[in-house]
């Protein structure tokens, strides 16, 4: 932007601020959009009915008059608006009127006067606004607009400032995206002109932060441009607090001493069984690390075998982590102990904090960590697993299953069902890891981490909120080209709830912002704790897809309805059966089955058929991923099934040829086991349930398409 645009916008919000007033009247944003290049209509100021008269003959045509006053925010809601007017006699009577209604709604407001604006004509209404949000910071909205704007919702954000494609991919990812290419006659609207307006909003907003909110709607759309017919602008009252950030060798250098230390601390060690300090203790000696560990206690003594000392500083040599297993308030000073000795993690498991009501104690520690460069895990947490370096420093129970799946978990409840279900799957895990208050290391720091990991190969994170939305971004945008990263954001339901001073402020419900952005960086959001832990299980077992095209081949109908709805449902593509290869599954298959897509062999076919047809789904270049409906029969029963699958499958993959295959198994209890034997050998099949093998493997797309590589 011009430098004497920004000038003219600084001088502007200089005086708004000056005066006391966080909102902008409906002229001041008209200076703000014109300094930025934003098209808005032709408009004057009355200060009488006179001047009115003559503000409107200058335009010509038809006008738009609009109370002007800092304390009538929401024009229409005091009568403060009316369109279509024309003529001398019109325009004092819709002056008079509007005054009158105003000084009805709010006696002693400031009337600075009537806006007179020429009245845009017929087009498609849409919102475009940028808001300020708690964990992103600026976010720019795009969507359709008008009066139904936060009945309707369809509203796309990204993060500010916006690429111009950015900008243009808004335009196809709201829901009514083909009514702006033009339906049913109509024709299609300047796309560019539109674009341009969104961006240029999201430079307005980044360059001067304290626009807290700023609204355009209508936005009138037209083959022949875009015009804003209203600018609403909102001020923050108070300057937004400065996140201290580390660089990313910062975080690889201390996140590799985490987790991969090679001498830890227990502080508040105990030979008190029942103690989180000999739990701690206890999963660490038993859960054989190899490295140093130096119990902690006033007492000093032997804990464990183990010489403990009655100070941190006291410990010979090097330490990388300090396990914290003490009550809150005395972690503080303990916590100067492990700063003055160098060490530079602290895992703080003791609760008592922010979360108890005590940001007090959370902001020492806080500070505590800043002076001596120390990094933080938790407070508040169950602590953390690295199954590769076998450490367990957590009290709760040991795991030690070593995989490629790294899950954090912002709720030690959630954590422990992680556990559970790493355990009753036999999942394979590189970590899992507690976060708790984050009064430090978060989520970005451990994606960071976690993406140039090279024992992990899918990310699972539950999240209640992020600290720093821009930093997991950029996280995220580095690792997803690598490897998946599965997300379960909490707290949907907590949508819109913010006070807000603009449409766009009310539709930029915590829920709407994460769901885009996350979307946009290549996230796959999950959309419960079930199926995050499904995806993370399944991402690493599926080899990428190829291509778009699924086939389904089914021995129950039923099941192949289910299974292609599904199909449908996860946005994947149901193939279209060339001829050639129709007849080659007709050759397998009963004349009362059916080919097509599902292809159904039905119920009654021995195994061979089953193999048949894999086989050909496996060989056909054209066929890029596989989903298999089993019904439970005495022909071929479930654990026939399962080997004969299995078989096929590795076949294809000793020759190179490698597809996403998926299963479902109807059937007794006999299919449980033969799901279990298919995942084991790279078969990610299910039983009961037709929805979660096309679920997870939608994921699988939904990152491939992220990453690349589709």
């Amino acid at each position: 932007m011009e430098p004497e645009g920004r000038e003219r916008v600084r001088a502007l919000l200089e005086a708004v601020r000056a005066e006391g007033r966080t909102a902008l009247t409906a002229p001041e944003g008209g200076v703000l959009a014109k300094a930025y290049g934003i098209a808005v209509p032709d408009e004057a100021t009355a200060r009488d009915a006179d001047e009115a008269v003559a503000c409107a003959e200058r335009l010509g045509g038809s006008v738009v008059l609009k109370i002007v006053s800092p304390g009538i925010p929401h024009k229409t809601d005091a009568g403060g608006v009316v369109t279509g007017v024309s003529g001398a006699a019109e325009v004092r009577s819709a002056f008079r009127r509007i005054i009158g209604n105003a000084e009805s709604f709010a006696p002693g407001a400031r009337i600075d006067g009537v806006q007179v604006q020429r009245l845009v004509g017929p087009g498609r209404e849409v919102v475009i606004g940028a808001v300020t949000d708690p964990a992103f910071g600026k976010v720019v909205a795009f969507g359709l607009g008008g009066v139904l704007v936060e009945v309707l919702k369809d509203v796309t954000f990204r993060l500010a400032p916006v690429t111009a494609g950015e900008a243009r991919s808004m335009l196809d990812s709201i829901g009514a995206a083909e009514i702006l290419r033009g339906v049913r006659g109509a024709p299609p609207v300047d796309r560019w002109a539109l674009a341009e307006q969104i961006r240029r909003v999201s430079l307005l907003v980044t360059d001067f932060p304290e626009i807290a909110e700023m609204d355009l709607n209508p936005v009138i759309a037209t083959p022949e441009g875009a015009v804003a017919a209203d600018v609403r602008v909102l001020l923050s009252r108070e300057s937004a607090k400065v996140r201290r950030r580390h660089g990313r060798e910062e975080i690889l250098a201390s996140m590799r001493r985490l987790m991969e230390p090679r001498s830890v601390a227990v502080i508040g060690a105990s030979e008190e069984r029942g103690k989180i300090g000999n739990s701690v203790m206890r999963n660490l000696v038993d859960g054989g690390f190899a490295g140093e560990i130096h119990p902690v206690n006033p007492k000093g003594g032997d804990i464990l075998g183990r010489k403990a000392y009655r100070s941190v500083t006291d410990i010979p040599g090097e330490v990388d982590v300090a396990v914290f297993a003490i009550p809150a308030g005395l972690v503080a000073p303990a916590l100067e102990a492990v700063g003055r000795k160098g060490i530079p993690n602290a895992v703080l498991i003791p609760s008592g904090f922010a979360e108890a009501g005590e940001p007090g104690l959370q902001e020492e520690i806080v500070a505590i960590g800043e002076r001596f460069g120390l990094r933080l895990l938790g407070p508040n947490i169950y602590g953390y697993y690295s199954p590769w370096h076998s450490l367990c420093a957590t009290f709760c129970t040991p795991y030690d299953v070593r995989g490629g799946v790294a899950l954090t978990s912002q709720s030690g409840g959630i954590g422990m069902a992680v556990l559970g279900f790493a355990r009753s799957t036999g999942m394979g895990v590189s970590a899992i890891v507690g976060l708790g208050n984050k009064a430090d290391l978060d989520e970005d720091d451990l994606l960071t981490w976690f993406g140039e990991d090279p024992r992990t190969r899918c990310v699972a994170m539950h999240l209640e909120d992020l600290k720093d939305g821009r930093a997991f971004v950029e996280a995220a945008r580095a690792t997803v080209p690598k490897k998946p990263v599965v997300v379960l954001k909490a707290g949907r339901t907590g949508a819109g709830a913010r006070a807000a001073g603009s449409h766009t402020g009310a539709l930029a419900g915590d829920d709407a912002v994460y769901d885009d952005i996350l979307r946009q960086a290549g996230v796959i959001r999950a959309p419960g704790l079930r199926d995050m832990l499904e995806y993370a299980r399944a991402l690493p077992v599926l080899p990428v897809p190829r291509g778009d095209n699924v086939l389904v081949i089914t021995g129950a109908g039923g099941s192949g309805v289910l299974l292609s709805d599904a199909v449908v449902d996860n946005g994947l593509s149901l193939m279209e059966i060339p001829p050639d290869l129709d007849a080659a599954f007709r050759a397998f298959i009963p004349p009362f089955g059916a080919a097509g897509n599902p292809v159904d062999i039905t119920g009654g076919e021995p195994p061979s058929t089953y193999g048949a047809t894999i086989r050909l789904g496996m060989e056909d270049p054209r066929v890029h991923a596989l989903v298999l409906g089993y019904w439970h029969t005495v022909v071929t029963p479930p654990m026939v099934f399962a080997e004969l699958t299995a078989r096929v499958v590795r076949e294809f993959r000793e020759r190179g040829i490698e597809k996403p295959v998926v299963a479902s198994l109807a059937g007794d209890t006999e299919v449980e086991e033969a799901c279990a034997y298919l995942y084991e050998r790279g078969v990610v099949a299910y039983p009961y349930t037709t929805e979660t093998p096309v679920a997870v493997l939608g994921a699988k797309y939904r990152w491939a398409r992220a990453a690349g590589l589709l």
